[in-house]
């Protein structure tokens, strides 16, 4: 983790006054990251509609069966032994796809550093399994991406909600349309959003800046 840049903290304060109780709140948090690679995608496959709890459990014993975490290892393994560590059918699918992709060239993560954010994510939503949300995750925490807002994420639509005051939660659409006000640093404004959903969760502040 790193910690999060006062100047990019200042901007989205000055861009969004409604944000800046969170600059205030939160600027010592860090920016969440993760390392880059296979198994940092698999882990994002594991962990779609999943509680953290749970994808944990899986993931712990996925690691201990595989051993070494790599595309050749997941190949190995056939399908029940793959059920075993409590993967779905559709996601030992998409593990072997992800898998079979870098194994035989036609996919490396290695190539997206040198992309811009929408065409790395489109490489990425070609593969088997990995969705908007996935992509966006794995390029704001495993690739450092400043510029991105995972509208797909349930929390952070509900942080958003209580930001403007809205009656219920809103669409990504909305979403997407609200956060192109803390472009270039929408993955700061969202490590803020997820800290206040967390704090309102914990009851450690109310959802009223």
């Amino acid at each position: 983790m790193t910690p999060l840049d006062p100047l990019h903290l200042t901007a989205l304060a000055t861009a969004d006054p409604k944000l800046k109780p969170l600059t205030e709140r939160f600027g010592h948090i860090q920016y969440r990251l993760r390392e880059r690679g296979f198994a940092a995608l698999l882990g994002l496959i594991v962990e779609q509609q999943l509680s953290v709890k749970a994808a944990d459990t899986i993931l712990a014993r996925l690691h201990a069966g595989l051993g070494q975490v790599s595309p050749q290892a997941v190949l190995s393994h056939d399908d029940d032994l793959m059920r075993s560590y409590g993967l779905s059918r559709p996601k030992i699918k998409y593990a072997r796809a992800l898998a079979e992709a870098i194994h035989t060239g036609t996919f490396d993560t290695g190539s997206l550093k040198d992309l811009d954010v929408d065409a790395a994510a489109d490489k990425l939503l070609a593969l088997k399994g990995i969705g908007r949300w996935t992509a966006e995750v794995y390029l704001m925490f495993s690739e450092g991406r400043l510029d991105l807002f995972p509208v797909g994420d349930v929390a952070l639509r509900e942080a958003v909600a209580w930001l403007d005051k809205l009656e219920a939660r809103p669409d990504e659409t909305y979403c997407s349309e609200r956060a192109r006000a803390w472009s270039p640093y929408r993955s700061i404004a969202a490590h803020l959003l997820w800290a206040w959903y967390g704090a309102v969760k914990r009851g450690d502040m109310g959802r009223d800046l």
